[in-house]
């Protein structure tokens, strides 16, 4: 193929190739050429374009097929426009003549038709430049056309629509001849030759300003001529002429009509009555309509009536939205004026009547649905509402009037429930999809809707009053908090009007529907209406027979009010499931014989009660099955199935009473039927096993029924066919945009399609998934759809349950007959029929299970098909072979396979049927999926028949192209990986697949096109790197907007898979692509994305776009900030107007700043919008992509949230854009969102407001120092949340809102007092509702929606209180005005109330056998009957909550004040006094002790049951506030004091903590779990000293000897594991050791034995963890006895010594790491604790101790820090007892050691050598210091004495001389008398040595002049202090006392010079030292 890549033919390389390749390689070379030629340099084109040419035109010669001569065409139209154009005419005059040849063939037939199409190419491209030869042209086109076949006149309608294309204007002189040509083709018998007339009159209509004036009667005719027996494609295509003529006519200037007189403008009047026509009379035009009205003529067909409907929609999208806000007034009477009175008609019948209305309903659906805003919207809903108002006049006119002529008047009434059905619909349908925003609209009284809507529901006609209860169910569903007003309004006046039959269907209904819609309600109805429900619903039943005029009335509505009550879940329906299992058992008979008694008595009017009564049982039921699974035990089975055997006998004597009774009875025993097959679809097969015969037998007759035949067929077959297998059967069963008025095409003419009378229980069903409001009235036919249930379970349900289970299917007599029914359906004429019995064959294979039996089924099929020439049998078996294979792999042997290949190869080459090829290649499509590897051996001759079939088989056959595509989409995915490879087979393989892939991309059909896009995902998913990625991307662009539902999924499923890997890439590809309807180039790829959500009405759709926009956003988001931030601020900002801007005014008046008056008003940038009026979900989707933005700027770098650095970064790189550059925006979006009207919306902004404050609030301002960026917003803030607090806003909106008044608060932003009020006031006035009890609450939603905002109240409170105290924690001193002060007020108020959540919460999480104990009332804040829905609200705030209440304990000291004050006023008064009783003993009041004990073990119950599991998804926040609840709680004595009290508790606590260690990585987490377990080991402290010390005073001192041993270990020094809190504490300190340092485990080092390994730094949380863990340690042993500190020392010093060991790292300066401070420190608390002294343990301690001193000695290495080892040793010999370190081996080591560190070249090591020497010698044990100064003061002073000679060169060496100094000044503080004086003479002359005289002190170094004054300090003191030996040694060298002199001299200079006298600075005596000296 590589050969084909050439700008001439390589005929060379052409002429050696087979037939079949040749056209591959053609068609390659011409796609390569259209690419190739744009970019190709003129000259080089007009060097070979006599040769190119030709090569072309002789192609044109060798029949090429469909796509090829389409190339053909291009290329040459490219050639001549690039290249010259003076051969052109030579090539026009070429194809005319292959036009006008008189070669009939059927071979030369391909060649002419290359010549229609060239031509059509060569005029569209070069237009004008062939102006005056297409006269000619046309001509010649249109003579051929007169005996061209269907391929012909397709082929010539699109090349005359390119010729009309590219002359414009100039054609002229042919339009009418065009126009006639395309006239006769418009009604073509082909449907294809149809699409390409109507393409062809739409491409004309653009300059033939006759079809919309002067013939535009007759071109609407023509259209509804053309709609009669038409196709799906036809429609569009004819509907969109149809729409666009009419629109140009309406809407067509004035100028051009002067230009040309004979113009006529038409009006809107006109062009709708046009319409109307063809939608009232069809295509029988004006003059014989009123004939076949004489004649009673039956009515318009149902295409054409589907036809002019989109006919209507296409001409008001044309006209576009503005044009219909407009005229919508006009828009709507003239609709719905189609199917009222004055046009009897078109609803003489019920089922025209239906088909009618839901053409209305769709036409106002797609139209007012589609094009208006929601503004325009609420404007339509009320016009709708005026229209229902005047036609509930004329109905109350009629209805009053008592007069002669009410017989006229009720066919009027009759005759109008149509038009109110559609209105209803619409109104509903409206109200629906602006959910919250339509408030405004409900509110406005002077349109009434709700008046309106309930007026209606007493109409007499049951489909209004189902249409209005079907509309309050939408406004319930928009409106959530209308529900509850609504049940109550309609129950009342159901109860009232109980004997009007209206009245009680009408309100049931209502009732139902309105209960039908709680389930989309989050916030639920409240409990107690389901009581009054089920009442009502009782009293309807009892009193059904007391009034035979309403007794079916009153027995359907008991019924339906208890079924749709089913629909409330287990919560509600528990509490009345044994009134309705009575009301079940009651309403069958008890056994057959009293149903035998039963049959022989009653009339027709009690049988029709009788049988609406158990049907209605039957659905109530069915609803309670499918809806309280949850309820369903084994008890409440037994108590369902008793009726079940006599409802089937029921069933089974219907047709008998049926006979003695009459035709009445017909209705309601079908419907009877129907709710019996539900029930028993939804039962498990085994409960009803003993009726299967009779019910098989049942079912066998309804379906064999005649008069159902056809609609059997079309509903209940598609759901037994295979998925994949209904694409066979055409678009009629494809989802389309049009699906709900195309569903009525499929229905015979005596059936009409869903509609909610049929069948009224739906009412209140779910919602089909991703349906709009509309399509819920439609359960689809209802009469026929009474069997589909159970038709499954008859034929493959059964089947597939068997083949599931592995059971099989008896004996063969059962066996043989049904395959004599499959093979029978196999050949029959209903293509559905052909595909259920191809599945059903397989599944009968499956289920026998016998590859004999499969093998017999296979040959059976091929025998037929290579004997039959018939197209049904050759269709039906094909398809069975690709079944059989689908579920039976193999079928056993490769030998089979190539059998079924061979035979579908051949079949899917029978030109002569396109149906046949269709099937084989579907069969064989199923086959390649099943196959898999095994299909290997023949994917290459496979490939090559599909690739040579897409390139012969004609355009119009689309069917066959799809199954092309799904072969081609089969053999990719066989393919799979390979397809990278690189070796020639697979590179010829991938190039056949991108061609194939190429030849359905140009495809008119859009599924095939479709296809092809899928088959390119799958290329690009396994060969990415060959796919074009530009062009696919352009390809989907394009039809990212196309009227094909299918084609749009594929498109959005493309690019879901593209964005996943190569974003970026798709973004710039895609901006480059022009698009009409959206500027792609301004908006990018997610701009267009998201106006196409906005305009989407497929949910799966929807839900594809929002993913893809999430991969972008995910990808590109941070790269293209301030382009995602504009798409979604211009989302939000399109509906600013409809804002509530009254919010801002008030802000800015209150502030008066200027910051933010660019905020918060609305700049007029409107008219730069890319969307207009966006739903309120697209913006809701906005405000998610912006928290979404936020999160990933979060990852992306601290630039974002610093505006200094990105500031600077942006001056660095001007391309750079961060995140906190946008804050206004951000701010702006949360502010319009969270104030919108839409709720959703408001939640939405409110979480987006509440995560910019909690990223931003740290962001300091860098122009005002000490004040945060956020702090300029606060206006913004509160006038974001100002409207969640009014008393109207649901509930979820106030809890949201209080959510971001805490974070608010808490972050810290505002500091000003009186700034902070105003946030803090909305919060009082939500805390003030709180108080007010469960009287006061709203009565709109479940009670579980208030207990919601209460406890979000609280849990905010909560926050903002734990905030202050830590606030006033970090304070230095209190100052007044701290946010303390301010929730100080309100504190009593609020831990009352935190106590009694908390309660709540304690009782909520009892485990479910508890569940008896709890208060039978409820508790503070949730009833007894919504437990279930207020726990998830608990869980969300009880630990905010619980750390609140331990602070406030902390403060109070646990000193509760006066429990009775001030909670009157709460509902129920929880207090501490109270809790934990029950009511009957509430009386006994408690003493403070008790109470105190409640509230500490409610605390520490939460606390212990929480973190004993908390959940895998428990938030971090929890655990960690509940940590921090613990510790503040154990600050306190009192709680202390209880659990030191009590062993076993705090055992219990502290393996809870190692537990959560265990299970909790987070380091903060196990911080705060340390803290606790430190808190509780010095509560056991306090306990064990406190004991001691009682014991003390009581036993006195003289019997000391026989002190009881207090602490663990007692006498024997044993620790009990499980029981000990010491063995506890010290697991825990193990597991966080060993996790963080492996090598302390012994059984990781290999053993005991000390091996050192290189020491290592830890991360600054493992070094704090670390410490912590030693701290607790160096507390163990106070806690425990003298014998019981002996057990555990071993195990301390070797962990606190493994620390030392493994962490001693060498830092640069001298610091010490943090691991070996606390290791340290914890040492020297161990070596001074009072056992060591202790006379029990003394012994063994010193011992123990020793050793531990030999261990450190024994670690010296040269990898660890001398000076960490050289401290601890100190620590050894300063804190221990004296015998420890004196025994002369230990010393003799410890002095070795200070030697070597005295000898050390580093500076470090000496001088801190020198420190801890100076602390031993000042030891004032002298056994302990002098061997340390005998041994080492020779050193030391030999040491000071080298460097009189070499003087100190820094800073370090000073500090090294200065101390050596310091230790031998204080050596002779401490010397005996006799020896001072020696040691004296040893230091002066060496201070002498440092002086420098005046002279030379100038010019000194630093180092030397700091020298000098040191040593001048000390010689001062020394001399006074010891004058007598100073004297001597002045005497004894005059040097010196000169050298002294001088200096003493120069140093008073030198003060008198200096005016301000500094104090002399000593180095030596800095801060790090004096630390690093802290641990003796």
């Amino acid at each position: 193929m590589e050969l084909a890549h050439s700008l001439l033919l390589n005929e060379e390389a052409y002429n050696q190739l087979g037939e079949f390749q040749k056209a591959e390689f053609i068609f390659e070379w011409l796609r390569f050429l259209e690419k190739l030629l744009p970019v190709t340099s003129r000259a080089d084109v007009r060097e070979k374009q006599k040769k190119l040419a030709e090569q072309l035109i002789s192609l044109l010669n060798s029949s090429p097929g469909p796509p090829t001569r389409r190339l053909i065409a291009k290329n040459l139209a490219i050639l001549y426009s690039i290249g010259d154009t003076f051969s052109v005419y030579q090539t026009v005059d070429k194809c005319n003549e292959l036009i006008r040849s008189k070669d009939d063939s059927p071979s030369y037939l391909p060649t002419k038709l290359a010549a229609v199409v060239c031509l059509g190419y060569l005029y569209k491209k070069l237009g004008r430049i062939l102006g005056n030869s297409f006269t000619d042209t046309v001509g010649n086109v249109l003579k051929a056309m007169k005996n061209a076949e269907s391929q012909g006149r397709y082929e010539i309608m699109l090349g005359l629509q390119n010729i009309l294309n590219g002359l414009g204007a100039a054609a002229t002189p042919c339009h009418r001849d065009i126009y006639k040509a395309a006239r006769s083709c418009l009604t073509d018998r082909s449907m294809a030759v149809r699409c390409a007339a109507a393409k062809c009159l739409l491409e004309l209509q653009k300059e033939a300003v006759f079809m919309w004036s002067t013939d535009l009667d007759s071109v609407a005719s023509l259209c509804f001529k053309s709609f009669d027996g038409s196709s799906y494609d036809v429609r569009i295509a004819v509907s969109k002429l149809l729409g666009t003529v009419l629109s140009r006519a309406v809407t067509c200037k004035q100028a051009t009509a002067s230009a040309r007189q004979n113009v006529r403008k038409i009006s809107l009047d006109e062009a709708m009555e046009l319409l109307a026509t063809g939608f009232l009379r069809g295509s029988s035009g004006f003059l014989r309509a009123s004939g076949d009205i004489l004649k009673g003529i039956s009515s318009v067909s149902r295409d054409i009536r589907v036809g002019v409907t989109q006919a209507y929609v296409v001409f008001v999208s044309t006209l576009g939205g503005q044009w219909l806000e407009r005229n919508f007034s006009a828009l709507l009477s003239h609709i719905l004026d189609l199917v009222s009175q004055s046009h009897p008609k078109a609803i003489q019948t019920q089922m025209d009547a239906i088909c009618c209305r839901r053409c209305i309903s769709f036409i106002l659906r797609a139209t007012v649905g589609g094009l208006l805003g929601e503004k325009a919207q609420i404007a339509a809903a009320k016009e709708i509402c005026q229209a229902i108002w005047k036609l509930k006049k004329v109905v109350d006119v009629v209805m009053s009037d008592g007069n002669l002529e009410t017989r006229i008047g009720t066919t009027d009434v009759t005759a109008s429930q149509h038009v109110f059905v559609c209105a209803l619909h619409e109104l509903g349908s409206l109200i629906h999809g602006l959910g919250t925003t339509a408030a405004p609209l409900l509110q406005d009284s002077s349109t009434g809707v709700l008046d309106a809507v309930i007026s209606v529901i007493l109409h007499p006609s049951i489909s209004v009053r189902l249409a209005a209860a079907w509309c309050l169910r939408c406004i319930a569903v928009a409106l959530p908090s209308y529900v509850s007003p609504l049940l109550d309004r309609c129950i009342e006046r159901l109860s009232a009007l109980k004997s009007s039959p209206e009245a009680v269907t009408g309100y049931s209904f209502a009732v139902a529907a309105l209960l039908g819609a709680v389930k989309h309600c989050p916030l639920g109805i409240p409990h107690g209406k389901g009581k009054v429900i089920m009442t009502v619903a009782e009293d309807l039943l009892c009193s059904a027979s007391q009034n035979s005029r309403i007794s079916i009335q009153r027995t359907q509505a008991g019924w339906l009010l208890v079924a749709s009550l089913m629909t409330l879940g287990p919560a509600v329906v528990q509490h009345y499931l044994p009134r309705m299992l009575l009301l079940w058992k009651c309403v069958f008979p008890l056994s057959p014989k009293d149903l035998e008694t039963e049959r022989s008595r009653g009339d027709s009017f009690t049988w029709q009660v009788t049988l609406e009564g158990r049907a209605g049982a039957l659905c109530a039921i069915k609803t309670f099955v499918s809806y309280c699974g949850g309820l369903l035990t084994d008890e409440v089975i037994q108590r369902l199935l008793p009726p079940i055997p006599c409802a089937v006998d029921l069933l089974t004597r219907l047709p008998s009473i049926h006979k003695m009774y009459g035709n009445a009875l017909k209705t309601p025993s079908m419907t009877y039927r129907h709710r019996l097959y539900e029930l028993l679809a939804l039962l498990p097969p085994k409960t009803y096993e003993g009726k299967f015969c009779a019910i098989l037998k049942e079912l066998v007759a309804d379906f064999t029924a005649t008069d159902n035949q056809m609609a059997a067929s079309t509903f209940l077959l598609p759901p037994l066919c295979h998925q994949d297998d209904l694409l066979l059967l055409g678009p009629f069963l494809q989802e389309t945009d049009h699906r709900f008025i195309e569903e009525q095409l499929l229905l015979g003419s005596n059936i009409a399609g869903g509609s909610l009378e049929y069948d009224p229980y739906s009412i209140y069903e779910k919602a089909a998934e991703g349906d709009s409001v509309i399509y819920l009235n439609s359960p689809l036919v209802k009469q026929s759809l009474k069997r589909v249930s159970m038709f499954k379970i008859l034929l493959q349900c059964r089947l597939k349950h068997l083949a599931s289970c592995k059971g099989n299917l008896g004996p063969e007599e059962v066996r043989r007959p049904a395959l004599t029914l499959v093979m029978g359906a196999l050949e029959s004429n209903n293509p559905l029929l052909r595909c259920a019995a191809a599945e059903s064959l397989a599944r009968l294979a499956q289920v026998v299970a016998d590859s004999a039996f499969t093998a017999g089924l296979a040959q059976v099929s091929f025998d037929k098909l290579k004997s039959a020439r018939d197209v049904v049998s050759r269709t039906g078996h094909s398809l069975a072979l690709g079944s059989l294979y689908r579920y039976l792999g193999g079928i056993g042997s490769t030998q089979h396979l190539n059998a079924c290949v061979g035979i579908l190869y051949t079949l899917s080459q029978d030109s002569t049927s396109p149906d046949v090829q269709t099937w084989a290649l579907h069969s064989l499509s199923l086959i390649i999926d099943s196959a898999g590897p095994l299909y290997h051996v023949h994917v290459e001759p496979t490939l090559s028949l599909v690739v040579m079939l897409l390139l012969t088989v004609p355009p119009a056959y689309a069917e066959v192209h799809q199954s092309l595509g799904r072969c081609l989409n089969a053999l990719i995915t066989t393919l799979g990986p390979e397809l990278q490879g690189i070796n020639t087979a697979v590179s010829a393989l991938r190039t056949s697949c991108l061609l194939g892939c190429a030849v359905m991309q140009d495809n008119p059909d859009c599924l095939v096109q479709a296809q092809a896009i899928s088959c390119l995902q799958q290329l690009h998913m396994f060969a990415p790197r060959h796919v074009n990625l530009s062009s696919l991307v352009s390809c989907l662009c394009v039809n990212l907007s196309s009227c094909y539902l299918l084609l749009r999924r594929a498109v959005l499923a493309c690019l879901r898979q593209l964005v996943q890997r190569e974003a970026a890439e798709v973004s710039e590809h895609a901006v480059t692509v022009f698009l009409t309807d959206i500027n792609i180039r301004e908006v990018g790829l997610e701009g267009a994305l998201l106006s196409l959500l906005d305009k989407e009405l497929d949910q799966r759709l929807c839900q594809d776009i929002k993913e893809t926009l999430s991969h972008m956003l995910t990808s590109v988001a941070v790269e293209k900030l301030s382009f995602w931030l504009k798409l979604c601020k211009d989302v939000l900002a399109a509906s600013a107007d409809f804002t509530s801007v009254a919010s801002v005014d008030t802000t800015q008046e209150e502030e008066g700043t200027k910051e933010d008056d660019d905020v918060l008003t609305f700049e007029s940038d409107e008219r730069s919008h890319p969307f207009t009026n966006p739903k309120w979900s697209t913006r809701v989707f906005a405000a998610e992509c912006v928290c979404k933005i936020i999160s990933h700027c979060e990852n992306a770098g601290r630039a974002h949230f610093d505006i200094t650095l990105a500031q600077e970064r942006k001056q660095r790189d001007s391309r750079g854009d961060f995140l906190v550059l946008h804050l206004a925006d951000l701010i702006r979006m949360a502010f319009m969102a969270a104030t919108d009207h839409s709720d959703q919306l408001r939640l939405s902004g409110l979480q987006t407001l509440l995560v910019v404050v909690r990223r931003f609030a740290s962001v300091q301002e860098p122009e005002f120092p000490g004040h945060v960026i956020l702090e300029q917003y606060q206006a913004n803030v509160g006038a974001a949340l100002r409207p969640a607090f009014a008393p109207e806003t649901p509930p979820d909106v106030t809890a949201k809102a209080c959510q971001v008044c805490s974070a608010w608060i808490a972050s810290g932003v505002v500091s000003d007092l009186n700034d902070l009020r105003r946030v803090h006031q909305l919060l009082i006035s939500s805390l003030t509702k709180v108080q007010a009890g469960k009287e006061a609450q709203s009565q709109l939603y479940n009670e579980s929606a208030s207990t919601m905002e209460i406890l979000a109240v609280l849990k905010a409170w909560a926050e903002v209180y734990i905030v202050a105290v830590e606030k006033e924690k970090t304070k230095v001193m209190h100052t007044p005005d701290g946010l303390l002060d301010l929730v100080q007020a309100d504190l009593g108020t609020l831990s009352k109330l935190w106590l009694a959540a908390l309660q709540d919460f304690a009782l909520l999480t009892l485990p479910s056998e508890y569940a008896s104990q709890l208060p039978v009332e409820g508790g503070a804040f949730y009833t007894a009957e919504t437990i279930e829905n207020a726990r998830p609200h608990y869980h969300n705030s009880w630990a905010l909550i619980l750390y609140a209440t331990a602070l406030w304990l902390t403060s109070t000291g646990f000193l509760v004040v006066d429990p009775d004050e001030g909670v009157t006023n709460l509902s129920r008064p929880v207090t501490p006094t109270t809790m934990c009783q029950d009511s009957s003993s509430r009386a006994a009041v408690k003493s403070p002790e008790d109470v105190n004990t409640d509230i500490f073990h409610l605390i520490l119950g939460i606390s212990v049951e929480f973190l004993c599991s908390p959940r895998s998804d428990s938030a971090m926040e929890n655990i960690t506030a509940c940590l921090h609840a613990l510790q503040a709680f154990l600050d306190v004595p009192w709680p202390r004091s209880k659990i030191g009290g009590d062993q076993e508790l705090g055992v219990e606590l502290l393996n809870v903590l190692h537990r959560l260690i265990l299970t909790r990585e987070s380091p903060d987490i196990q911080l705060a779990t340390l803290e606790v377990v430190r808190q509780i080991l010095f509560a056991a402290q306090e306990h064990v000293r406190e004991k001691r010390r009682s014991a003390e005073v009581d036993d006195g001192a003289a019997e000391k000897e026989t002190l009881p041993e207090f602490g663990e270990g007692k006498d024997t020094g044993g620790l009990v594991p499980g029981k000990s809190l010491v063995f506890a504490t010290l697991e825990l300190c193990v597991c966080i050791l060993v996790r963080q340092l492996p090598q302390l485990n012994p059984k990781v080092t290999g053993s005991p034995a000390v091996k050192a390994g290189k020491p290592q730094l830890l991360s600054e949380s493992g070094s704090r963890l670390v410490s912590a863990a030693l701290v607790i340690l160096s507390d163990i042993p106070s806690v425990c006895s003298p014998e019981g500190s002996v057990s555990v020392l071993p195990t301390i010093l070797y962990l606190i010594i493994g620390v030392l060991r493994e962490t001693a790292v060498k830092l640069p300066d001298g610091q010490l790491p943090l691991t070996v401070a606390a290791s340290l420190q914890a040492l020297k608390g161990i070596l001074s604790s009072p056992m060591a002294r202790a006379e029990k343990s003394r012994t063994a301690w010193t011992e123990l101790l020793r050793s531990a001193l030999v261990t450190v000695l024994d670690c010296w290495d040269p990898e660890l820090d001398e000076v960490s080892l050289l401290t601890a040793i100190t620590v050894f010999i300063l804190s221990t007892s004296p015998e420890v370190t004196t025994i002369e081996c230990l010393q003799k080591h410890c002095i070795e050691k200070f030697k070597i560190a005295l000898d050390s070249k580093d500076p470090e090591v000496q001088l801190k050598c020198y420190q801890l020497l100076l602390s031993i010698f000042q030891y004032p044990n002298r056994a302990v210091s002098y061997p340390y100064i005998h041994s080492l003061t020779p050193s030391i002073v030999g040491k000071l004495q080298e460097t009189e000679k070499t003087k100190p060169e820094n800073s370090a060496e000073l500090q090294v001389i200065q101390e050596g100094i310091k230790a031998v000044a204080a050596l002779i503080a401490i010397a005996e008398e006799e020896h001072r004086a020696y040691l004296v003479a040893c230091l002066l002359p060496l201070l002498i040595s440092f002086l420098l005289d005046e002279n030379s002190l100038g010019s000194a170094t630093n180092s030397a002049r700091n020298l000098h004054e040191f040593a001048l300090q000390n010689v001062m003191q020394i001399g006074p202090q010891y004058s007598s030996v100073f004297k001597k040694v002045m005497a004894s060298s005059p040097t010196m006392k000169a050298r002294l002199e001088s200096a003493v001299k120069g140093n008073q200079e030198s003060i008198k010079v200096k005016t301000t006298p500094k104090h002399a600075k000593n180095p030596g005596k800095s801060s790090s030292i004096q630390l690093k000296t802290n641990f003796f």
